[in-house]
């Protein structure tokens, strides 16, 4: 039986059959990879989507009180109003000793959920980004706040309401605009 020709047949069936599963074998590694990646691929997906989730709460929680800020500003311009007039009777006085405490207070605890008013001075520079000119004066210098109508709120780092102010202007808005349209 030392035949090589009988030996050589089993040899090359048994190599077919061991291609077959390395070919196999390779398929599976092949498609274990790409599961593989898949999973991670989700896993990372996921992950993400949890950090966003978690960022737009964090977020959300910062900002929640935002709408009740809105709601509660005309109270609190009544309050600057009332407290803006000096009553003459001894009487009115004494409320307004109330008042004054009561609005400490109001204003104290909005601080504390990060709300804080914006204040601009009379005779500062206008800052577009927190202040509204809702009316112009001709002045000696461009962008002066002359008088402060009404004051600004703003909630962390978003303006609620920004701050109603008069601003000087060097020439009056009309001669700018004539001034700038050429002849014909």
């Amino acid at each position: 039986m030392d035949n090589p020709d009988i030996q050589e047949v089993p040899n090359k069936k048994e190599e077919k059959k061991n291609r077959k599963l390395n070919e196999e074998i390779e398929k599976l590694k092949a498609e274990v990879d790409h599961w593989k990646n898949e999973y991670y691929r989700a896993y990372a997906d996921t992950k993400n989507l949890r950090n966003n989730l978690e960022k737009d709460y964090k977020e959300a929680m910062k900002y929640r009180t935002e709408g009740f800020i809105s709601d509660l500003l005309p109270v609190l311009d009544s309050f600057y109003l009332a407290l803006a007039n000096e009553p003459s009777d001894p009487g009115l006085k004494n409320y307004l000793v109330g008042f004054q405490y009561v609005y400490k207070n109001l204003v104290s605890v909005l601080e504390n959920e990060g709300i804080n008013e914006i204040t601009p001075e009379v005779g500062g520079e206008f800052d577009p980004k927190v202040m509204n000119a809702v009316d112009t004066e001709v002045g000696e210098k461009d962008n002066l706040v002359l008088k402060v109508y009404g004051k600004g709120y703003k909630l962390h780092d978003h303006i609620i309401r920004p701050a109603m102010v008069k601003v000087s202007v060097v020439k009056p808005i009309e001669e700018k605009e004539s001034s700038e349209i050429p002849e014909a």
